[in-house]
């Protein structure tokens, strides 16, 4: 066999040569150069492919393909005959074989296209060439669906090879259709396209890309991506879109997948194969996949050193969401044991003190009533008055710790009874909220310290409170048309709001321009809950955990 290629070198180089020469005569060197590169290209990469890959039929039929090529400048009939090996090639590289029916049968309509194709017209010619392309590219991409392993990376090499081929044909169909005139440009064009096509196809016998399997990267690459795209990952890398990835879980004595679902191996002789993943001598996951995928050399240690580190991942990233779960959880205690603190201040405030300041006016009104001098009446008076003050702030204290009319009459009833203690003008507009009490609680905060910004900093005229809910979210915006500047970063009071909205999982953002104005907007979730949220999460971490390790 070697010295049979030996011998088709110059064998190449002779029949190129002579069917130039009965072509155009080296009168038209702009015509026979390009049409003997082209086949001396196919010749030369056929030849080369063969002689690197000896086990492969490719090289074969790509010099097959060039000799064919010059043999239409002998015979008008043997114009199209290289189209035969050529489309044999496309369908069937890298290995020059396939087994499948349709691969045959498109392989045939190649070879009856040959020959049928001097006999017809042009049109009917371009027909042709489109039904071939057709028929190609359906047996080129059944063959990659139904494959697995190595097989499908060949079969994806065949299917790009078939995919070029076809586009290069439909080229010089649109070309000649949009420019009959023009068909020396055209055949140039199709002659470089011919001879890139023999180029990428022996690139690609010499380097072999379907040999390597691309996990030996995918272990790079778990470093930087998510646990949840281990399973798709490896589907690629292994090329069996059916593959399954199961973790091992010691208390269920079982593996689950990355769902938390349990997972069931395949019985023997189900036409499925498990690959076990061990982790210090104890199983960490498991592979249910094609039995023609882990044929290759050294692909289950790739697979383990990659499942291996995707399982390090996962759990990692599983005890992270854990910590910051809890954090979470803590935040939401304090939040729910301050607000209860609060509500305990206000009834003590206007239970005992306020109790204790009325029986105080009440007496103070009896020695008014029956005071003799007009000093000491001045001053019972004075102390009436003072006590009146007293009272006031009380109950302005007591409403800032927890407004009990907020409790009571509602979101609504408690934003009005602000907006009218406010010494700036507010346009308030409350739609219908059904929230939890600590959402409406949360709101209210939000509102009235805003309002009392926009009382001591703005210099506003005029200030607007919008309520609403907006899917399943309790949106509140506060506005002023005042000096602005306000910083969420600098200001104490805002940055004691945010808080509050973050520990109920929403955000508070502030807009304020120093040349004027200030919107602050807070956004929480509706159905927000101190009292179910957290045992929840915390439980659903902590199968997270598991499931992924």
């Amino acid at each position: 066999m070697t010295r049979l290629r030996l011998l088709l070198w110059p064998a190449g180089a002779a029949l190129g040569i002579a069917a130039e020469w009965v072509s155009y005569g080296w009168g038209n060197p702009g015509k026979w150069m390009p049409d003997l590169l082209a086949g001396w290209t196919l010749i030369a990469c056929g030849l080369v492919g063969w002689s690197r890959r000896t086990e492969s039929r490719s090289g074969a039929l790509m010099t097959a393909t060039g000799f064919t090529w010059f043999f239409g400048s002998f015979a008008n009939r043997a114009l199209y005959l290289y189209w035969g090996p050529l489309v044999q090639l496309a369908l069937t590289y890298p290995r020059g074989r396939r087994a499948r029916t349709l691969d045959r049968v498109a392989v045939a309509s190649g070879y009856a296209a040959a020959l049928a194709l001097p006999f017809l017209s042009q049109r009917h010619r371009l027909i042709a060439a489109i039904l071939l392309t057709a028929v190609m590219l359906l047996a080129a991409g059944v063959g990659f669906a139904f494959a697995h392993g190595r097989e499908r990376r060949e079969r994806l090499a065949a299917l790009e090879a078939a995919g070029f081929l076809g586009a290069m044909w439909a080229g010089v169909a649109v070309m000649r259709l949009a420019s009959p005139g023009s068909q020396s440009t055209t055949l140039l064009v199709y002659e470089v396209a011919l001879c890139l096509f023999a180029v990428a196809l022996l690139g690609g016998l010499i380097l072999a890309p379907w040999e390597r399997s691309a996990v030996t990267d995918l272990v790079v690459e778990l470093g930087e991506t998510r646990s949840s795209t281990l399973r798709d990952a490896l589907a690629r890398a292994l090329g069996d879109p059916s593959l399954e990835v199961g973790y091992w879980i010691p208390e269920d004595d079982g593996f689950v997948d990355s769902e938390g679902r349990r997972l069931s191996l395949p019985a023997p002789g189900s036409g499925r194969s498990t690959t076990t993943i061990e982790r210090d001598g104890q199983p960490a996951a498991v592979l249910v996949h094609d039995p023609a995928v882990l044929n290759d050399p050294g692909l289950v240690e790739a697979v383990s050193a990659a499942a291996k580190l995707a399982a390090v991942n996962a759990r990692l990233e599983a005890e992270l969401r854990a910590h910051v779960d809890e954090v979470n959880s803590s935040r939401r205690r304090i939040l729910e044991a301050g607000d209860e603190e609060r509500e305990r201040l206000e009834r003590r405030l206007r239970g005992s003190a306020q109790r204790r300041l009325d029986a105080l006016a009440k007496t103070l009104g009896e020695a008014h009533r029956s005071a003799a001098g007009d000093e000491t009446v001045d001053r019972i008076a004075r102390a009436e008055t003072q006590l009146a003050r007293t009272r006031g702030d009380l109950q302005q204290l007591a409403l800032g710790i927890n407004p009990r009319i907020l409790t009571e009459q509602g979101l609504a009833k408690a934003l009005a009874s602000l907006v009218e203690e406010s010494p700036v003008p507010v346009d308030l507009e409350v739609s219908k909220i059904d929230a939890p009490p600590s959402v409406e609680a949360c709101a209210y905060f939000v509102c009235s310290e805003a309002l009392a910004n926009v009382a001591k900093h703005a210099s506003a005229s005029r200030a607007r409170i919008v309520v609403h809910s907006n899917d399943s979210r309790l949106v509140i915006e506060v506005e002023d048309d005042g000096v602005g500047g306000a910083d969420l970063e600098r200001g104490s009071g805002l940055q004691g709001l945010a808080d509050r909205v973050e520990t109920l999982g929403g955000t508070l953002t502030v807009v304020s321009p120093p040349e004027g104005g200030t919107r602050l907007v807070a956004v929480i979730a509706a159905s927000s809950r101190l009292e179910s949220t957290v045992p929840d999460q915390a439980r659903s971490s902590a199968s997270d955990a598991r499931f992924d390790g």
